[in-house]
Parts: structure tokens; C-alpha cells; sequence
């Protein structure tokens, strides 16, 4: 009887020592992938440096935040962008926005989706007060774009004087007034705004705003201002600007530049040209603009001012009574007829608290569906109640498409979206918020060949980080911060519209933000690099 016989491998130690250490020794030979030289790469781009420059192909390497090297075939990255086909570019800089809501919406989709990685907050005197304080809290909270904000005159002529703002302040609230400025330089506002057809704002001097400007120049700021008028006495109004400039030894800049009305198109050479006279004087002026040719603001502006003095309790006050109420109507009436119009189906209602089932809906439509009548007395009354009712925003289409175009030419003319943090969905805004500066690139560069590429891209980089003193932005160069964006030239565009507003810009491929990429493939990826630019005092 044979014993069953366990059958095998047969096992020889020392042969299977001398396999392994050949194994061994040729797997050493093997090329192995060199470890990535960047924190990502975006690879074989068309780069346009933001200078106003032809682009030229490259790659670009980021490290730590920065640009550490532009060249051909970098060593590979962490993280690798596929640019081939697609312009890279600095990423834009809105000027002039209203998203001092970024703390409560932080990621700003409606800004980052179209290729803005800065926003300026703080615009047409309206702020945070104290923005050192602001700064920290959007620090803690994480934001997606950098942010950068001036200091509002409105809001500091509030907080010095009260609720008692229709007259000139006195010595001590001046001195108060000059203090917060001085405060809010300090904390690193980048300079002060105006809105000079607002209250508190409008009824300030041209002296005061001198005397507070001078605080600014000290910190080289820059003086913004929604100025007292952009329609008949527009002239008028510029004269101001230059002579804050002039008084106060500071860097002036006019925004949303514009002419309202039908009855003043055509001017804007005209504008320009004094615009250009008070250049030659040695005043530092620049102008920004939104490419749309409507705008967007309170429906109360449509009101007279001395109506809406003492709040809510003084405007019942004056309705209440025949023969101001009157008045009012028969003001409102002559403005409209300044204008050269006889209606108000020019304004759209965007945003209306007490009756949101108004929104959207011209002023006759909403006189109409409201009062039950559309005539000139009807659309008056409905205007008067809806400012009654609380706050509602407005649409108001009234600029010319030659002067947009006049005014977007010209090389000091930068880009502003005038536009808040939007909510997806909520309200009906002006489309600049979703598509402001896609507009410019799809529009303006593609479409009507208003601007090449190369000075579209620079007027919304290189010139607002040298005209706010945004340091290491706004340029593609070695040790600059990596905001950048890539997109496709040839199907770059904008979506919203007047009637559908909440619609993202299109071919938009990537943004980074301080070298993390915010946008991915087209989508939001949810990061918050952004960081508080908070400029420096000279040296």
C-alpha cells in the first residue's frame, strides 16, 4: 500500500534569492516619474499677460499660492490644467460691485463663473463702517474672490451725523467724518466712494468732499464717485469730480460712466474730450463701466429728493398733504419730460418687497395688474405707494449703444458689473451680476470687434490693479499671485438676460484663486482662497 505524496513546487532558497535580487535590480533601472515640481501646472495656454500684449503659448507653474515659472513644458504639477485651444489671462478685477453680501453667499458664483477673482466692495458711498472689523469676519468665514473694498462717504456722513443729515455738518461731525475716513485707510480701504444722488450723500458740499478727500490722498487712495448726474447736468457734475481732484491732491475715478436719457445720446466724445482736458491739467481721472445699456438702482431715485427727507414718518407727511403731494406728482412729471418721455414702460421693476408678484413687470404692467389702469397718473401712483410700501429696485433702460461703445474704447475705461452677491433664482436683477464681463469678451471682442482681445483682458486686469494699487495682480508674470482664467475665445459668452437673469456665463473653463482652482471644467469646486486685499500704506 502506497502512502499518498504531497506534490509541489520544488524549492530551492538560494535559487529563488538570486531571482529575487535580479527582480530587484532591474526594477531599479526602470524610469521613474519624477515628483511634481508645482502645486499645478496649466499646460500649453494661450497666454495673454494682461499688459496688452499678443498672447503667446506657454506654461505656467504655480507654487505656494504664485506664478513661480512661465515657460515651455514645465515639470509637471500636482494638479494638471489642460489649457491647449484656450486663452489664459489674469483674472478680472470688477471694479465697482455691491457684494458687501459675500458673508452671508461666500463663494460668489455669479462673479467667479464668469472669470472675476477680485471684487471691489464699497461703492457709490455706501460700506461696511468698519472695515478692519469686516475684513476679519470675511477672513474667518472663507470667500472664494479675493475682496477689496473704499469706504463710503454715505455711510460715514450717517454715522457722524445721524439721522439729521440734510444740512452741513458741523465742525465736530466734520472732524468725526475725517476720523472714520482716516480709520478705514488705515484698516486698508483702498479710498472713498460717493453717491451723490443718495441720501445722505447728495446733500453734501463739493467742499466737504474736498476736505474729506484730502484724508485719502495722504494713504495715495483713490476718490470714486457716482456723480450727481449722468443725464442733463452731467457737465456740471464732472466739474465736481475735477475739482475734488484739484482741491485734494487725490486720483479720481467717474463710475459706471454713462449718459441717460435719449435726449443726451450721442456725447460721449463730447464727454471724453472734457474728460480728457482735465487729464491735461495734470488730474489723474479714469472712468468704469458696465456694457449694458440699461441700469439698475432704487425705484425711489424716480421721486424727488426733498420728498423722501426724514424717513418714512416725512414722506407720509408730504402725501398726505394736496398740495405737496402735488408737487411731487408735477415734479415727477417735468423729469420725465426732461428725458423726452411721457411714460415710464422704461423701467422694470426688479426687486419689490411688498409685492413681490410685481417683479418683473414695467411700470405700466405693474400699475396695470396693481391699480387696474395704466395711465401716466396711474404709473405716478404706483411708483409713490411702492416707496411707501418699503424698498424695491428698478431697471431703468435709457443709455445708448453708440455712447456704451464710445466710452468702452477709450484706454482709461475699465470694467465694473455693478453688482451685488447674487442668490440664484431670487428676484429679477439687471443680467450684469451673471455676465458682465463675458459680455465685454463674447460681445464687444468676438462678435462686434469693438476691442481686440489683448486690451478687452488688459482693461479688466493690469489697469484697475494699477489704478486701486492692488499689489502682485492683475498681470501674468513670475512672483505674481496666481489669479488666472482660462477660456475659450471662440465660445466665451454671456446668458442673462433682462427677462432671465439667473443664467451663468458660458466657456469659462477654470479660475484660480491664489492658485486654487475655483472653477473646475466649468463648475464651481466650492473652495474659498480668497483673501482681504488691504492696501498699504506708502512708504
Amino acid at each position: 500500500m502506497q502512502r499518498n505524496r504531497r506534490v509541489g513546487l520544488a524549492f530551492d532558497l538560494p535559487s529563488w534569492c538570486m531571482l529575487n535580487d535580479m527582480l530587484a535590480a532591474s526594477l531599479l533601472t526602470l524610469p521613474m516619474p519624477p515628483p511634481p515640481r508645482y502645486d499645478l501646472v496649466v499646460r500649453d495656454g494661450r497666454v495673454l499677460d494682461g499688459a496688452g500684449n499678443p498672447p503667446f503659448r506657454a506654461d505656467i507653474g504655480v507654487r505656494r499660492g504664485r506664478i513661480a515659472a512661465i515657460g515651455q513644458r514645465l515639470g509637471p504639477g500636482r494638479i494638471e490644467v489642460n489649457a491647449r485651444g484656450k486663452i489664459v489671462a489674469p483674472g478680472f478685477i470688477d471694479v465697482h460691485t455691491h457684494g458687501e453680501d459675500i458673508e452671508r453667499l461666500p463663494l460668489a458664483e455669479n462673479f467667479i463663473r464668469q472669470g472675476v477673482t477680485t471684487i471691489i466692495l464699497g461703492n457709490c458711498g455706501e460700506s461696511r463702517s468698519d472695515l478692519g472689523r469686516y475684513f476679519g469676519v470675511l477672513d474667518r468665514t472663507g470667500i472664494a474672490p479675493n475682496v477689496a473694498s473704499l469706504i463710503g462717504h454715505g455711510t460715514v456722513r450717517g454715522r457722524a451725523m445721524g439721522g439729521s443729515f440734510s444740512r452741513r455738518p458741523t465742525d465736530a461731525e466734520m472732524d468725526k467724518m475725517k476720523g472714520l475716513v482716516d480709520r478705514a485707510m488705515r484698516a486698508g480701504a483702498l479710498g472713498m466712494s460717493t453717491g451723490l444722488i443718495y441720501q445722505p450723500g447728495v446733500f453734501a458740499t463739493t467742499e466737504e468732499l474736498i476736505e474729506l478727500s484730502r484724508v485719502v490722498a495722504r494713504y495715495d487712495g483713490i476718490y470714486t464717485s457716482h456723480m450727481r448726474s449722468e443725464g442733463n447736468a452731467i457737465l456740471a457734475a464732472l466739474a465736481e469730480v475735477f475739482a475734488v481732484a484739484e482741491g485734494a491732491g487725490v486720483r479720481c475715478e467717474v463710475s459706471h460712466i454713462k449718459l441717460s436719457g435719449n435726449n443726451n445720446w450721442g456725447r460721449a466724445a463730447e464727454i471724453l474730450g472734457v474728460i480728457a482736458g482735465a487729464r491735461a491739467r495734470g488730474l489723474d481721472i479714469t472712468q468704469d463701466q458696465y456694457v449694458y445699456t440699461a441700469s439698475s438702482t432704487t425705484l425711489s431715485q424716480l421721486v424727488p429728493q426733498w420728498a423722501r427727507v426724514g424717513g418714512a414718518d416725512g414722506y407720509r407727511a408730504r402725501l398726505a398733504d394736496p398740495q405737496q403731494k402735488g408737487t411731487i406728482v408735477e415734479e415727477m412729471k417735468a423729469a420725465l419730460a426732461g428725458r423726452g418721455k411721457d411714460t415710464y414702460d422704461w423701467v422694470t421693476i426688479t426687486s419689490c418687497q411688498s409685492d413681490p408678484a410685481l417683479n418683473g413687470r414695467s411700470i405700466p404692467e405693474a400699475a396695470r395688474q396693481r391699480i387696474g389702469k395704466d395711465d401716466l397718473d396711474a404709473q405716478i401712483q404706483l411708483i409713490l405707494d411702492l416707496h411707501g410700501a418699503g424698498s424695491a429696485g428698478a431697471v431703468f433702460h435709457g443709455i445708448g449703444e453708440e455712447d456704451l461703445q464710445v466710452f468702452l474704447k477709450h484706454p482709461n475705461t475699465m470694467i465694473g458689473s455693478d453688482s451685488g452677491v447674487r442668490e440664484f433664482g431670487k428676484d429679477v436683477p439687471h443680467p450684469r451680476g451673471y455676465g458682465a464681463f463675458a459680455r465685454v469678451l463674447g460681445r464687444y471682442v468676438r462678435e462686434l470687434g469693438v476691442l481686440s482681445l489683448e486690451d478687452a483682458v488688459r482693461k479688466m486686469t493690469s489697469l484697475p490693479a494699477v489704478t486701486f494699487r492692488i499689489e502682485d495682480r492683475g498681470l501674468i508674470r513670475e512672483r505674481m499671485w496666481a489669479d488666472l482664467v482660462v477660456f475659450d475665445p471662440d465660445t466665451v459668452t454671456d446668458r442673462a438676460t433682462f427677462r432671465e437673469p439667473h443664467q451663468y456665463a458660458e466657456g469659462i473653463d477654470y479660475v484660480l484663486i491664489n492658485g486654487v482652482p475655483v472653477v473646475a471644467d466649468g463648475k464651481p469646486t466650492g473652495a474659498r482662497p480668497g483673501k482681504t486685499l488691504r492696501r498699504r500704506a506708502p512708504r
